[in-house]
C-alpha cells in the first residue's frame, strides 16, 4: 500500500532526480533493483497500442537513503518502448488497487524481441512481448519520508523500530 502520500509537513528537498535507460538486460537488472518495493496503482498502469509504449507511475522506495539511514519514497515514472502485447494475470483489476513491484525481468524470444515480465506482490504479473528491450525510469514527482523500509525478509529496520 502506497504509504502517506506527500504533502508539506513530510515532502524533502529536492534531489538529483533518478534517471535510468535499459536497453539490454544487464541495464533492466539495475533499473529492477531501483523499483524494488515500488507502490503501484492498477490505474497507473496502461499499455497505450498506438504508440507501442507500456507506462506506468508509483512511488519508489529509495534504497540508497535506506542505506544511509534514511527511509525516502520518490515519485517515479517507468516506460517501455516498442511493445506489441500486454497481458496482466493474478492481481485485482481494481483502478486503486495498490500492487508492490517486487522484480522486472527479460527473456528473449527471436533476438531481438523478449518478453519483460513484472513481478509484483501476491502472485500478480504483467508480461509485456516487446520488440527490444527498451526502457527508461524517470523520478516524476517529490521525494517524501515515509515511516520505515518496506517489509521484506533481510532488510534492516530503522534503529527506532529495531
Amino acid at each position: 500500500m502506497i504509504e502517506a502520500k506527500p504533502d508539506a509537513a513530510n515532502l524533502l528537498p529536492d534531489a538529483a532526480p533518478l534517471r535510468i535507460a535499459a536497453l539490454d538486460p544487464e541495464g533492466l537488472a539495475i533499473l529492477s533493483a531501483h523499483l524494488q518495493d515500488a507502490d503501484i496503482r492498477v490505474g497507473d498502469m496502461a499499455y497505450l497500442p498506438e504508440q507501442r509504449r507500456f507506462v506506468l507511475a508509483g512511488a519508489r522506495f529509495d534504497w540508497y537513503a535506506a542505506a544511509r539511514g534514511g527511509c525516502e519514497r520518490c515519485g517515479t515514472g517507468l516506460h517501455f518502448e516498442r511493445v506489441t502485447r500486454v497481458r496482466r494475470a493474478g492481481f485485482d483489476q481494481d483502478p486503486d488497487a495498490v500492487m508492490t513491484l517486487l522484480a522486472i525481468s527479460y527473456e528473449p524470444t527471436e533476438a531481438p524481441a523478449g518478453t519483460v515480465m513484472l513481478h509484483f506482490n501476491d502472485d500478480g504479473a504483467v508480461r509485456l512481448d516487446v520488440e527490444v528491450l527498451e526502457a527508461a525510469l524517470s523520478d516524476i514527482g517529490p521525494r517524501w519520508n515515509c515511516t520505515c523500509p518496506p517489509d521484506r525478509e533481510g532488510v534492516a529496520k530503522p534503529a527506532a523500530e529495531a
